[in-house]
């Protein structure tokens, strides 16, 4: 190798580890990856650590949530009167029904690939996934655990008296708690068991999509159009949480030598990053800086600032292929071409602290700072007093040749700003009622009476304990109009048959102090072991290891109920690994 190569190849080498090397935060690999929550409508909160059932357990602490909250392996998010709505850095969502409790059970990265397990404690939530070459997305819920290894969505329903998930794009494996068999369900269909009771599986078509279906809906749309018109200022191939929004709430223009840069709309010259939001120490990865602004996750986390008046004074240059658009022309300035980070790097703030006489400031990161080093925005002056509560925000400025201390990380004591404590989230129960059934469920006897209604989703009875009802049922049914308990409606004509129309389901009452839930195997399966050529994924789920067993299962359909997944030792596939498309890359559209 001649000199010349030699240099060349120890500047890639340098600048590689500089740059792609792993943030201060995925010290810890299993606690590496960090989500937000990207969207707050009502009553919302959350808990940063739960021992068992977070429900019961009397010893967690609920804080009230705040938009662009990093979400953490092993919290739980719960809603009351209120939606919730969380972006994966990936591009998967998870979308929150009034009163539902959801666990962030497993979080955590191997090499490039994703595992994801979530666990529904209670309520209705839906998923949209779509995973790239070795993820690993599941949700568990009552008696089973839903699977998704392609692009999918998806609704899942938990309650003490049964659950349900429901496939409106894609298709899933439901995994079986108690018998390990698999159910594979592809759009429009849904499945639905009574809790603890694996004979009353029973797999139908899709009930009509009631407001919250519509509404993560719109949402899926509105993100990823969004998203796809901010990426081509970007010029990355790569998903970034947070994109959607820089486009609904701000714009891009050309800042010339420095490429495509971002400002807030609205946003004068005299305006300045870090004004609007507040500090939260997270345990593991120290201050993070949380904005109120809907647009407050990406230029707070991923890429940096930079200033030039210009083009209006500060704004926002996200990660993007270093050496081809985003930063100044000149020596030194600018990386080799294709040297690039694998995936977005995450920051707990793009900020960088200094300190100088035992005050404490923040500057504006700007793209090309070196850790340890002096911020290159320091010129610009230091943010004193941001975020902290009862202290006014400030820019102090810096005198040519003045000295700050950089500092790695701010003192715990540094700083303020925490959440409030509430009240823990309310136990709900869906109860057994008198209805007609929309599908009838099997049981052992063959004679059960207890069946899951599609339209209310939920189990019903459908014995009527009054004559008069049944009678007058009867006489509503010959009229063309479907009666669910005392509610009427126009039922829906599709070509697979009539649909009943989604009734208003009454608010779900509160549990008792003597009310107790039918035992639940809560607990999520293991993620499968891949081996290096296996990360393709497979939508049989046939790669999982330990007591899942799989190997053996028919690829019967949907339709013909459990695939009979074997509960034996495991062993391998004998078809390979299903492949993912192009668009695999976690893009939400």
């Amino acid at each position: 190798m001649t000199s010349r190569k030699l240099i060349l190849f120890l500047l890639v080498v340098l600048l590689s580890s500089l740059f792609i090397g792993a943030p201060p935060a995925a010290a810890d690999s299993s606690h590496a990856r960090i989500i937000r929550l990207s969207l707050v409508q009502g009553d919302v909160r959350f808990a940063r650590q739960t021992h068992g059932d977070p429900l019961s357990d009397s010893s967690a602490t609920w804080e009230t949530v705040s938009l662009n909250l990093p979400i953490r392996q092993g919290y739980v998010l719960a809603t009351d009167k209120g939606r919730a709505e969380v972006e994966f850095e990936n591009g998967a969502m998870a979308f929150l029904k009034e009163n539902t409790v959801l666990e962030f059970y497993d979080l955590s990265l191997n090499d490039s690939a994703r595992t994801t397990r979530l666990v529904l404690r209670q309520g209705s939530a839906s998923f949209y996934v779509n995973p790239a070459g070795g993820d690993y997305f599941s949700v568990t819920g009552g008696d089973f655990t839903v699977e998704a290894s392609t692009r999918t969505r998806f609704r899942l329903d938990n309650f003490d008296d049964g659950s349900t998930v429901e496939a409106y794009q894609g298709r899933v494996s439901v995994l079986h708690h108690k018998n390990k068999n698999e159910t594979r369900l592809e759009k429009g269909q849904s499945l639905s068991m009574k809790a603890g009771d694996d004979s009353s599986l029973n797999v139908g078509r899709l009930p009509e999509e009631d407001d919250f279906d519509r509404w993560v809906s719109g949402r899926i749309d509105s993100v990823s159009n969004a998203t796809s018109a901010a990426l081509q200022y970007t010029g990355s191939p790569y998903y970034a949480p947070g994109f959607a929004d820089l486009y609904t709430y701000g714009a891009f223009s050309n800042c010339g030598s420095y490429g495509y840069g971002w400002r807030p709309f609205g946003a004068g010259l005299g305006w300045s990053p870090f004004t609007n939001g507040q500090w939260i120490m997270d345990p593991s990865i120290g201050w993070t800086w949380v904005s109120f602004q809907p647009w407050g996750w990406a230029p707070y986390h991923y890429g940096g600032w930079l200033f030039d008046a210009s083009c209006g004074g500060w704004f926002y240059s996200p990660p993007v292929l270093y050496g081809y658009t985003a930063y100044p022309v000149g020596p030194i300035r600018r990386f080799p071409p294709r040297v690039h980070p694998p995936r977005p790097i995450y920051h707990p703030v793009t900020g960088v602290f200094v300190r100088q006489s035992g005050k404490i400031g923040v500057v504006p990161m700007h793209p090309l700072d070196q850790k340890g080093k002096t911020p290159l925005n320091l010129e610009r002056g230091v943010f004193s007093g941001v975020g902290m509560k009862g202290v006014s925000s400030q820019l102090l400025p810096v005198a040519p040749g003045q000295k700050w201390e950089t500092l790695k990380a701010p003192p715990r004591d540094a700083l303020s700003g925490n959440l409030a404590v509430t009240a823990p989230p309310i136990r709900v129960s869906r109860t057994f009622v008198e209805g007609q059934s929309g599908i009838r469920a099997g049981s052992p006897d063959g004679h059960s009476t207890i069946a899951f209604d599609p339209v209310e989703r939920r189990f019903v009875n459908t014995n009527s304990s009054s004559p008069s009802s049944s009678a007058a049922s009867s006489t509503m049914k010959t009229s063309g109009i479907h009666v669910e308990n005392g509610r009427t409606g126009t039922p829906t004509v599709t070509p697979s048959g009539v649909t009943p129309p989604r009734a208003p389901v009454n608010p779900p009452a509160s549990r008792s102090a003597s009310s107790t839930p039918p035992p639940r195997n809560i607990a999520p399966p293991p993620a499968p072991r891949y081996s290096s050529g296996d990360r393709g994924g497979s939508s049989s789920g046939s790669g999982r290891g330990g007591s899942w067993g799989g190997g053996s299962s028919s690829s019967s359909s949907a339709g013909a109920g459990a695939s009979g997944r074997s509960s034996s030792s495991p062993s391998p596939s004998s078809s390979p690994p299903a492949s993912h498309p192009s668009s695999g890359s976690g893009r939400p559209h």
